[in-house]
């Protein structure tokens, strides 16, 4: 069969290198792709998934691909999954209504509180003197939220209302998420750990994922600036109790809430989660897998990916068992000099090609290939992944692995997986 994959990221390479292992794939393309894809895909990079859904639907239909995987969470929310469906074609990813679960966090709220799932309480302002006024009442700190898309950089943890009082000046008022900020989640500020759990869901049944955690921070022990990811562990082991716990009472309930809003959830949904002392609570869902957890949870994946999606696609999700190894994975992120602010593209990447200790795998994340050298075109450029029987041992195989690949002003964290 053909498969066709939307997307340039590390997540969308992942899902290129899994899907390239099944007997049942012939050929794969992706768009638009990226640097690492090359050699496993066959790459578009002239489209782009948010403006040219039209024309991708048109690829896909002239090239005869019989499975389509979308990626990231823009296309998905601007409704590609929708025209791929009116045309007939087999695509894995939840319609437009239902991926307003990412795209707006006041349907995602309300969602949560119409269904009981435990969430943090939480205020939707859509005019900033109402905002304003909220703010003088309420305790600190506090998480502020655009509602809508902003690249992973519309959401804050303030301590003070004046704090307060500017991001809300920044977002509703000088608009610095253009329309993603026209309202506003204002929640509390919950702490404990944080877990992330995938599921693949048909609308009815949902299959669970190993749990992962991933490192938001730039900096080692969790300092610096707020990034999409610098790295990220597979699984987290928590007590069967409490897994049953996030499948009874938070996927089962969002997902019956989708479907009463007309917004059946076929795709993978992703929970971030934390453990409260009440218990966990979600912080966020995205409608899409995870980047970088996918990098570490899909090389745990014995079961054919291309039989998981199928099983999603046509609702017989429960008529597969879905196998994963009893190993650890672990990614390291290698990032652009400057992220998560500006940082230049275009620079060489060497040593990607040295030989590489079984169980290592390196998915690129921005990259691009330009006469026939792989250069930089991304904030987070590479993740170097790998899985063992320890993590100690993951670690360690993931940096030995690194210490052949340089790009100028790389920066990466030195305690992934301690």
């Amino acid at each position: 069969m053909k498969v066709l994959v939307i997307g340039s990221g590390g997540r969308e390479h992942t899902l290129v290198w899994k899907l390239s292992q099944s007997k049942k794939v012939d050929k794969i393309y992706a768009i638009p792709g990226n640097g690492g894809m090359y050699e496993m895909a066959e790459c578009y990079p002239l489209f782009d998934p948010e403006k040219d859904i039209d024309q991708i639907v048109k690829f896909a239909r002239e090239n005869k691909v019989d499975l389509t995987v979308v990626g990231p969470e823009d296309p998905l929310s601007g409704g590609i999954v929708d025209a791929f469906q009116k045309n007939r074609l087999k695509v894995f990813g939840p319609i437009k209504k239902a991926a307003q679960i990412e795209a707006s966090k006041c349907f995602a709220k309300r969602i949560m509180n119409q269904n009981n799932v435990p969430t943090g309480r939480f205020a939707v302002f859509a005019d900033l003197k109402k905002a304003l006024t909220h703010i003088k009442t309420i305790k600190y700190p506090t998480v502020i939220k655009a509602d809508g898309l902003a690249k992973g950089k519309g959401v804050f943890i303030v301590n003070t209302f004046s704090q307060a009082k500017n991001v809300l000046d920044d977002i509703m008022k000088k608009k610095a998420f253009g329309p993603a900020g026209e309202k506003v989640v204002i929640e509390e500020f919950l702490q404990g750990k944080e877990t992330t759990v995938l599921g693949f869901s048909d609308g009815h049944t949902v299959s669970l994922m190993p749990l992962s955690r991933d490192y938001k921070r730039l900096k080692d022990h969790n300092k610096g600036p707020n990034t999409g990811g610098m790295g990220a562990f597979a699984p987290v082991r928590i007590p069967g109790r409490e897994l049953q716990y996030i499948k009874d009472k938070i996927f089962l309930p969002t997902l019956r809430g989708l479907e009463k809003e007309g917004a059946k959830y076929k795709g993978v949904l992703y929970a971030g989660l934390i453990k409260t002392d009440e218990g966990y609570k979600v912080l966020e869902f995205n409608c899409r897998f995870g980047d970088p957890e996918t990098q570490v949870v899909l090389p745990l994946l014995k079961t054919d990916l291309v039989d998981i999606l199928m099983a999603v696609i046509e609702e017989k999700l429960d008529k597969i068992k879905i196998k994963w190894k009893k190993r650890t994975c672990i990614a390291v992120v290698m990032a652009s000099g400057g992220y998560p602010g500006k940082y230049e593209k275009g620079i060489r990447i060497s040593g990607l090609r040295g030989k590489k200790e079984p169980g290592v795998m390196i998915f690129h994340a921005g990259t691009k290939v330009k006469d026939n050298v792989c250069c930089t075109n991304g904030g987070r450029v590479l993740n170097v992944t790998a899985v063992a029987r320890t993590f100690e041992k993951a670690s360690k195989m993931a940096y030995n692995a690194m210490k052949d690949i340089y790009f100028k002003g790389m920066v990466f964290r030195k305690d992934i997986g301690s």
